[in-house]
């Protein structure tokens, strides 16, 4: 592992003082809300444009006006990082849906198999489009975006689940390849 055990890669991960001042109070929102950086924002330091980029559109994608709540958002990175077995989205948006939701179990369900989940018509038809959308793209058709209107969502709805899935299959194919070790804290929280 290279410095502070983040990746496996020697990337120059700068000290946070050392960052622009727009990202030293970034990271300070972090520390205070989360009591950490969490690793990918530091593996991300080492580029401050990809740092820029990144984090404005997980922070959109995830915190951004939708019809999502943000529980049903970090269902969706756990459905796909589960699919990709991606250590790092694993632990880390494992620990997520314990928080929101409040229930240990649903976090340890979602991770390991979200179809054992007593889960609503809306949660399993949103967590299914993520999960075909992961493992077989090209098999996406009309009859899985009517399924996801049948349950409630709109057509920007049906965006945002996209979206959302995309991005961690992006993230858990760069945390994949380089090895991305979650921090520590998140193995414990909210159970």
């Amino acid at each position: 592992m290279s410095q502070n055990n983040i990746t496996a890669l020697d990337l120059p991960i700068p000290e946070q003082s050392d960052l622009s001042d727009a990202h030293q109070r970034y990271f300070a929102k972090c520390e205070e809300a989360l009591g950490m950086i969490p690793n990918v924002l530091a593996a991300y330091s080492q580029n401050e444009a990809q740092l820029e980029v990144f984090s404005r559109f997980y922070n959109e994608l995830m915190f951004g006006e939708s019809e999502l709540t943000t529980l049903e958002r970090e269902m969706i990175a756990v459905v796909v990082s589960s699919h990709n077995h991606c250590y790092y989205c694993l632990t880390a948006h494992g620990a997520a849906v314990r928080e929101y939701s409040g229930d240990p179990v649903l976090g340890e369900l979602m991770v390991m198999n979200y179809r054992a989940a007593d889960l609503s018509e809306r949660h399993r038809a949103m967590l299914d489009f993520a999960a075909k959308l992961t493992e077989t793209p090209d098999r996406v058709l009309e009859s899985d975006r009517q399924a996801l209107r049948d349950a409630g969502f709109s057509d920007r709805g049906i965006w945002d689940i996209a979206n959302i899935a995309g991005f961690y299959n992006m993230t858990n194919r760069v945390a994949a390849a380089v090895e991305m070790q979650p921090n520590p804290s998140y193995h414990g929280s909210n159970r």
